[in-house]
């Protein structure tokens, strides 16, 4: 028989619930257009409203852990990842990069590191950065926002390889039937697994620094039949130009193509002539990121830089020509 505080939580979840999948379908599309703006690469970005079994579930484990004493508001406050979103990235890098971008624009209401804190204890395993965000600032004494799963989500950042161990871990743990005698080998292939793909997260960073590194030197062959610039040729002199800065998805390479055709730019050529005077590392210093901007999103200001308004009413940046131009007016003091 369930506990009738955990009965009223349950009862109050199903009736918000509906409301909170407009609250997640806001967050992922949030969420998707500002990494997307950042430049950053990424794998997916998806999300989902939890279900009220599984809310249930957690309900009940919460209040056998406050030992039956607890109200149905407290469980509702709780439990705060009613509205979640994941973030999968290619390498730890750009996790490192999103997890910073978040930073930036949400208020943070708590950050772990779910990998620091298997390593701290000598262990390898489940590794991800979870990050519960809320959009309400920061209180005039300091004081973060409280709960409110109409304003929060719960976000977690993994690389692909993370992603993949985490979620047949657990599909075996979780939905499968393990015979006790075989938990302590289970446990053992976990753990080599997990510090195996810790091993090939770290060699997929260095190939993608060493396949950048080496991009800047090379040459590639462009479409004639497309008037726009290759985003295999964009990828190649931006990481000439902007070595410290990490990929970008293909589609921003192929975004900023449009716009550079739309500035009349056709060319690697046009595009040097274009920005030849634009110091880009006092442009991004001026922007005042706190998060690493990728190789798109240094293009995309310093072309602002260099074209200024007349980039700013190019018919592609329409839905975001205000953002622009307050970034203009940020580098012009």
């Amino acid at each position: 028989m369930g506990h009738p505080e955990v009965d009223r939580a349950v009862a109050a979840y199903t009736e918000q619930r509906p409301a909170l999948e407009t609250v997640t379908e806001e967050a992922i599309a949030a969420l998707t257009a500002l990494i997307d703006d950042a430049g950053i690469n990424y794998l997916t970005v998806t999300g989902r409203t939890k279900s009220v079994p599984s809310f249930a579930a957690k309900a009940q484990q919460r209040m056998r852990a406050l030992k039956g004493q607890a109200l149905a508001a407290d469980l509702l406050r709780g439990i705060t990842d009613q509205v979640g979103a994941r973030v999968v990235t290619y390498v730890r890098g750009d996790v490192l990069a999103v997890a910073d971008l978040l930073h930036e624009d949400f208020t943070v209401l708590e950050d772990r590191d779910m990998g620091a804190e298997t390593a701290r204890a000598g262990q390898w395993g489940y590794a991800s950065r979870h990050l519960l965000l809320s959009r309400d600032p920061v209180g005039p004494t300091g004081d973060l926002p409280a709960y409110d799963p109409t304003r929060c989500v719960s976000v977690q950042l993994r690389t692909v390889l993370q992603h993949a161990w985490a979620e047949f871990e657990h599909d075996i743990r979780y939905k499968g039937t393990v015979p006790p005698e075989q938990v302590p080998d289970l446990d053992r292939r976990f753990t080599l697994a997990a510090g195996l793909l810790e091993l090939a997260d770290s060699e997929f960073t260095a190939i993608r620094d060493r396949l950048q590194a080496g991009l800047s030197g090379g040459a590639v062959a462009s479409d004639d039949a497309d008037p726009r610039i290759s985003a295999q040729e964009l990828a190649t002199f931006l990481a000439g130009r902007y070595a410290s800065a990490g990929w970008s998805r293909t589609e921003h390479y192929e975004w900023i193509a449009q716009l550079l055709l739309e500035l009349g730019v056709g060319s690697l050529d046009e595009l040097s002539a274009l920005l030849v005077d634009v110091d880009s590392a006092s442009v991004t210093a001026a922007m005042g990121y706190k998060y690493p901007p990728g190789a798109v999103r240094r293009l995309d200001d310093d072309l602002l830089v260099a074209a200024g308004e007349r980039y700013a009413a190019l018919p592609t940046n329409e839905r975001r020509r205000d953002a622009l131009l307050a970034r203009l007016e940020k580098v012009r003091g």
